[in-house]
């Protein structure tokens, strides 16, 4: 069953996202389907949407919540696992990724506030598996001066995401190379969410194969 038929007959605790993020969840976490494999999401809720991963991902993923909210803390059951603190405190995330890292798949839906996604993927990017998948929900904040956004704002998500373009394209174009160039092989950004996929990424190389060119005498 897809995760948009997932969602559909969905009849348990409430779920609300926007539809053109489902295409999206599926394109980069369908590859994680019932695997041994754990998913963070920040932002708990109403709890439905931690139904929701466990269903689609299957019986062998763990999924693990974290919200503000102590109520969400009843949200738990076989598979799911929810933990109370800020995403914005570097120490609490440490002691999730403690428990329960390293993860294959982090879902950023918590606070929207552009300071707190920041901060939360410069401390867990690392903390994904090899071949992880990071993605950010509702980035449509950096537009929102209440979020701390604004068109072009410095310190915003995307232009935090500006940024690891550069970085991504570091071994050959933009002239320095950090982890995040070694560990990343693509972002995919989309209207409202963001996705980054880890991977070994190496300098890549021009190969020239087949006929060999033919030489163009310049016009006189």
């Amino acid at each position: 069953m897809s995760l948009w038929e997932q969602f559909l007959t969905h009849e348990g605790r409430g779920v609300q996202k926007w539809t053109q993020y489902i295409p999206v969840y599926e394109r980069h976490v369908a590859r994680f389907q019932n695997r041994s494999i754990t998913m963070l999401e920040i932002g708990v809720n109403r709890g439905g949407s931690l139904q929701m991963w466990k269903r689609y991902l299957g019986p062998y993923a763990t999924i693990v919540g974290v919200d503000i909210a102590e109520k969400c803390k009843e949200f738990e059951e076989d598979q799911i696992y929810v933990r109370i603190g800020s995403q914005a405190d570097t120490a609490f995330l440490d002691e999730i990724c403690e428990e329960f890292g390293p993860f294959d798949v982090i879902l950023d839906d918590g606070s929207h506030i552009n300071d707190h996604q920041v901060v939360t993927i410069e401390h867990l990017y690392n903390r994904l598996t090899p071949e992880g998948v990071y993605l950010v929900e509702d980035t449509h904040t950096s537009y929102v001066e209440r979020y701390g956004g604004g068109l072009r704002a410095p310190g915003t998500f995307i232009e935090y995401c500006k940024n690891k373009i550069d970085a991504l394209n570091g071994y050959n174009y933009s002239g320095g190379v950090d982890q995040f160039t070694k560990n990343t092989i693509s972002i995919h950004v989309y209207d409202s969410i963001v996705v980054f996929e880890r991977g070994r990424h190496r300098r890549s190389t021009s190969v020239d194969r087949g006929e060999p060119r033919l030489a163009v005498k310049p016009k006189l």
